[in-house]
């Protein structure tokens, strides 16, 4: 309760993990050496529905990131080099309302931080953002690629991204 106004209603909010699942695609797909890949195999590797794969992998294909080769052994593949594929490319690829940290839509009015809040929030929030698509710019699926593979060597197994 607001201790403000006494206003309780609650607002489930939870982030989402879209951006999450597409850099493991990508990653996966790095792994996999030029060979495609199908939704059920990537599926297999993020422990998930291959119908989401499948609605990302549309996703990343509109942003010019994968390629789709038809046919016996098709599937998906890396639409250019992995090093030229950043954090933010993907991140602005699947996100569909473009705010990392988004404001709950309506604080009550009624309430001094209710009616207030969004103007001290706005500019910091902004601030943050900024930051956060800087250092996405920063790292690229071939950069996370190769730190799977490290840490794959050091724990005695294969790089390559089979399940």
């Amino acid at each position: 309760m607001c201790d403000y106004c006494g206003y309780t209603h609650l607002v489930h909010l939870s982030m989402n993990t879209r951006f999450a699942v597409a850099v493991h695609i990508l990653t996966f797909l790095q792994t996999q050496g030029g060979e495609p890949a199908t939704s059920e195999l990537i599926a297999s590797s993020v422990n998930t529905n291959p119908s989401l794969i499948r609605r990302l992998l549309s996703q990343l294909a509109k942003a010019g990131l994968t390629t789709s080769q038809m046919g016996t052994g098709g599937g998906a593949l890396l639409a250019k080099p992995a090093e030229r594929i950043t954090l933010l490319d993907i991140y602005r690829a699947v996100d569909e309302d473009r705010d990392v940290i988004p404001l709950h839509p309506a604080p009550n009015p009624q309430c001094p931080v209710g009616r207030n809040i969004h103007g001290v929030l706005e500019g910091r929030v902004a601030t943050a953002e900024r930051a956060l698509e800087q250092e996405l710019a920063r790292t690229t699926v071939a950069e996370l690629a190769g730190d799977v593979a490290r840490r794959v060597r050091r724990q005695g197994g294969a790089a390559r991204g089979t399940p």
